[in-house]
């Protein structure tokens, strides 16, 4: 069975954050395709130091301690990512921030071509500029991006408040259906010989003249 993992991004593991990506996952369920829920805690975690450790394990230097390494080799196995976040002054989570820059500049190249979405949870405003912030993550890593009927975010201060937001829990609810398809879909391509295709070098070019 394919399997997606979900990233609770918030410090608080069964709140709002979790609210919404609960909602995704049944629209997983509903399709067929399991899930599995990362929390990723309340212990600090380091942000990147770029030692370059990485560049030839693909692990990073210190993800032995603060789970960072569990995390890469789940989402590498992995079918499809999605990353949920509560708003901290109008952006993502500063912890969740710090693990995902360790975990894709480490790692990034592991997840290509599985579809990733993100989902966000706010009282009242920052949503769409957090989302762009996560979605940034699958774009540089060749990950199709998962779309839904609207924006991925939920708006509420407690859980009671965002099962409120019936709009957004059935957008994340399709959110979760959307990827149940295109997993489906790159599965079948996959059992006809349809392969991505990737260049056989990269160009890098900085902005200096």
């Amino acid at each position: 069975m394919m399997k997606v993992l979900l990233i609770n991004g918030s410090p608080n593991k069964e709140r709002c954050t979790y609210t919404a990506l609960a909602s995704v996952a049944r629209g997983l369920t509903e399709h067929g395709i399991g899930t599995e829920m990362h929390w990723i805690g309340t212990e600090p975690i380091k942000p990147c130091v770029s030692c370059h450790a990485c560049d030839s394990t693909q692990k990073c230097a210190f993800g032995e301690t603060d789970g960072v390494n569990e995390l890469i080799e789940k989402a590498a196995q992995a079918d499809g990512i999605v990353i949920g976040s509560p708003v901290f002054y109008a952006g993502v989570n500063g912890s969740l921030k710090a693990l995902l820059d360790r975990v894709f500049y480490a790692a990034g190249s592991r997840f290509a071509f599985k579809p990733g979405a993100a989902v966000v949870s706010a009282r009242r405003a920052g949503t769409t500029a957090a989302l762009e912030i996560l979605n940034k993550y699958f774009l540089i890593s060749q990950m199709p991006l998962v779309s839904s009927l609207y924006w991925p975010m939920v708006h509420g201060n407690t859980v009671e408040e965002v099962l409120q937001d019936r709009e957004g829990m059935q957008v994340a609810h399709q959110l979760g259906a959307n990827m149940a398809w295109l997993l489906k879909a790159i599965a079948a391509g996959r059992a006809t010989g349809v392969t991505p295709s990737t260049p056989d070098s990269r160009e890098r070019t900085n902005f200096i003249r």
